[in-house]
């Protein structure tokens, strides 16, 4: 455009133009660009929220599994202080068979201490090795979950790239196939929500 009043219209001033004025330059191809635009901009937001849903998950899964690991090692410490106090009990036993009878009550009171400290140490050593699985459990089910939403993200990645090769190719049956894969997408993300 010069000062002095002379105007050169680029092919992309034109179709500004028309657009505003309501024309539909190559009818088709703009409605489709249009469609295939809008789809690829609420697939790519979806396909966005899949993907931060699907590393949540897995964070949540290793965080499941480290909880899982502190507890095992919790329950190994505690079988491992029941097998001293084991190891205990069973030489307070032998002494109790050597030793000469004034010592003999004194022996069988530190065999009933070491049964009675063995049973509340079996109890804590269960109750952590029950904590432990319900951990590793909890953390499989985020991994199923992180799955889901990795199989969904992908899906949508398919379909934006298909969405892409449509716009270039003008095929009709590409934007059918990004639709059914956008689509696909959908479903698996609904089931990671429904925990499928």
């Amino acid at each position: 455009m010069s000062g002095h009043g002379f105007h050169v219209h680029g092919p992309h001033d034109h179709e500004l133009e028309h657009a505003a004025q309501g024309g539909h330059g190559h009818n088709e191809h703009s409605g489709m660009t249009n469609q295939i635009a809008m789809f690829t901009a609420i697939i790519a937001t979806v396909g966005a929220i899949f993907g931060y849903m699907g590393g949540a998950t897995q964070a949540n899964a290793g965080l499941y599994k480290n909880n899982a690991a502190i507890k095992k090692t919790e329950a190994s410490n505690q079988w491992n202080y029941y097998q001293a106090k084991s190891s205990k009990q069973n030489l307070s036993e032998l002494a109790l068979e050597l030793a000469p009878p004034p010592k003999k009550e004194f022996y069988e009171g530190e065999i009933k201490r070491y049964k009675g400290e063995k049973g509340d140490i079996k109890k804590d050593a269960e109750k952590l090795e029950a904590e432990a699985k319900a951990w590793d459990e909890r953390s499989d089910q985020e991994m199923h979950q992180h799955h889901r939403w990795a199989q969904a993200t992908t899906a949508l990645q398919v379909s934006i790239a298909l969405a892409a090769i449509a716009l270039l190719t003008r095929k009709e049956w590409l934007k059918k196939a990004m639709y059914a894969v956008g689509a696909v997408g959908v479903v698996i993300g609904g089931a990671a929500v429904m925990h499928i």
